[in-house]
């Protein structure tokens, strides 16, 4: 009985886990002080995460600019309104990089 019911368990914690790494950029995305000038369909202060998405798709070291971007700010890219550094780890910026650009 211990036999199939350990195999049964890792394989439900295996699926109980990948929704939970697939809104880690959402999740980080709503803790964050971004949403204070993003919304995920809707340009507000800044664009909508949907025309970063659409602006950086396809485009080579997109995720390592973005992260940048995210983690020591921008100015010009959108418009005159600059986007100031966000307190976030390497890491992080990296997360809510690939997210953004995962809504193309």
């Amino acid at each position: 009985m211990k036999k199939i019911l350990i195999p049964l368990f890792a394989l439900g914690a295996a699926f109980a886990v990948q929704p939970a790494l697939a809104s880690d950029g959402e999740a980080l995305f709503k803790s964050k002080p971004c949403v204070a000038c993003h919304t995920v369909d809707n340009k507000m202060v800044g664009p909508s995460l949907k025309e970063i998405a659409a602006k950086n798709a396809d485009v080579d070291g997109a995720v390592e600019t973005l992260a940048l971007h995210i983690k020591e700010g921008s100015a010009g890219i959108w418009g005159p309104i600059p986007m100031p550094p966000n307190v976030v780890t390497e890491e992080e910026a990296t997360t809510l990089a690939q997210w953004i650009l995962s809504l193309n």
